[in-house]
């Protein structure tokens, strides 16, 4: 085994130490500020970002419409995708049975911002405010054409279930900046109009590390976690009592089984308990003050709304959570697109924006890497017949953009470039693989070393590819 890897947890681990909680004084006292669990030796060199807000768009926002502009598309309007672009790579079997794949351009106006004069769809005006703060990355490839395979890959690294997602192989190397809070925090949006499709709780989940690393989804209706509030009777000084004794028992158990999930309980039952106290003030936003609150638009007071979660994703990373992954869906836009686009555009433009001005306001987009976007891209010719203004794309993943802000990132930028249909990632490719890497990069881990033996062999998030990309660094 190399010297830098680790295998499972056993009872001396970290964990198996913990303080139990034993009274009340747990519930009053202030956020812990020192770091918890985590690997020996980690980070591996200093990282620029103390935690990354992930903003992502399921369904495969349509690049071609929001971040790549091609006049090409608009001469070739209603012609046929030339064989030498397509080169006969696989298409959806949504599209196969079509006679022709006839060239779409977009409706949607491209404008240049910032100092490097960047373009930025109409459908994003406040993105693109932000231009000289975020670098656009357009030359994102992946493999998976499908919706499911596509989010698992881009989340856990791997098209096939039962891989760790980012955010548990971040806790897992780095550890907990603060004892009262989950390292790992998902927040899914609630859409308005329609639902888009279902995410599956594996998304976040730990794989085959230790469950005590999996992502704790906060809620946007009830109670923010299921399960946290006691029961009407139950005093905190019960309730410690209670978690305690049976942490006890736990522990004779750990040391007699030596399970790794054991400890995993232990850990996941005083977090609860902690929680019970830190949850109902971080969801409290009555002291947050008027301008901020406007900033992320009218949809901040709606529980649930992808504004409301970017100001609680900003309100988490101040409290010290480490990994904070965002979902909206229905960005699936088979046909229909230029009604739906401009909704969803409108749902995340201003909030996005405003989570990026507010953490650069607040002295925290320095150390805070936030990265945007969706599983896929969408196909630069039309599903169905071509039409200048009503029309739907099909899946794409040969190029698509996404666009990262802050902690190590270098703002006022664009980075590669799909060729001139949007088809193909032609120059400075970045493959999934390398935006993790690039990702573990900037929270100070090399991505080579991050790793897990599971069933005989190592693993590591980035499997055995991935090249950091060192031209979007600061």
């Amino acid at each position: 085994m190399r010297p830098d890897a680790t295998s499972s947890p056993g009872p001396d681990s970290a964990w198996a130490a913990r303080p139990s909680p034993t009274c009340s004084a747990a519930a009053r006292r202030p956020p812990a500020a020192s770091s918890s669990g985590g690997l020996p030796g980690l980070p591996h060199f200093a990282p620029k970002a103390k935690r990354v807000i992930c903003l992502f768009q399921s369904g495969g926002p349509s690049h071609l419409d929001l971040l790549d502009p091609k006049p090409e598309l608009e001469r070739q309007f209603d012609k046929d995708l030339p064989d030498s672009i397509r080169r006969g790579q696989r298409i959806t079997g949504m599209v196969a049975s079509q006679a022709r794949l006839a060239c779409q351009p977009s409706r949607f106006k491209f404008t240049r911002h910032g100092k490097a004069g960047t373009e930025f769809s109409e459908l994003i005006p406040h993105i693109a405010g932000i231009a000289d703060d975020i670098c656009v990355i357009r030359s994102m490839h992946t493999e998976a054409i499908n919706h499911d395979p596509a989010i698992t890959f881009f989340q856990t690294g791997s098209q096939l279930p039962g891989r760790p997602s980012m955010g548990a192989w971040t806790d897992y190397g780095l550890g907990r900046m603060n004892d009262d809070l989950p390292s790992f925090v998902v927040l899914v949006s609630t859409n308005k109009d329609r639902s888009g499709q279902g995410l599956l709780a594996r998304l976040w989940g730990s794989g085959f590390l230790p469950s005590a690393h999996q992502g704790v989804q906060f809620r946007s209706a009830g109670e923010p976690v299921l399960y946290l509030r006691d029961h009407d009777g139950m005093t905190r000084d019960r309730r410690g009592t209670l978690v305690g004794a049976a942490n006890e028992l736990n522990r004779i158990h750990l040391a007699a089984a030596g399970d790794p999930e054991i400890a995993a309980r232990i850990a996941q039952a005083e977090m609860a308990y902690r929680m019970q106290a830190s949850v109902p003030d971080l969801m409290d936003l009555s002291r947050e003050d008027k301008a901020t609150l406007e900033s992320y638009g009218p949809e901040v007071d709606s529980p649930g709304s992808f504004a409301r979660n970017c100001l609680l994703a900003r309100r988490l990373a101040e409290k010290g959570v480490r990994f904070i992954q965002l979902y909206h869906r229905d960005w699936d836009h088979h046909g229909g697109l230029h009604d739906q686009l401009p909704k969803m555009a409108r749902d995340v433009d201003q909030p996005s924006a405003a989570l990026v001005r507010d953490l650069k306001r607040r002295g925290m987009l320095d150390d805070t890497l936030v990265i945007w976007g969706g599983e896929f891209g969408r196909t630069p010719y039309a599903q169905g017949g071509a039409n200048r203004e009503k029309y739907g794309r099909d899946h794409h993943g040969k190029a698509f953009s996404i666009w990262m802000a802050g902690g190590g990132i270098r703002g006022g930028m664009s980075h590669g470039a799909s060729d001139a249909f949007g088809f193909n990632a032609e120059q400075d490719p970045v493959h999934i693989h390398d935006l993790q890497a690039t990702i573990l990069h900037c929270l100070g881990v090399d991505h080579e070393r991050l790793t897990y033996r599971f069933q005989g062999r190592q693993f590591r998030l980035t499997d055995v590819h991935g090249k950091v990309v060192k031209a979007v660094l600061a």
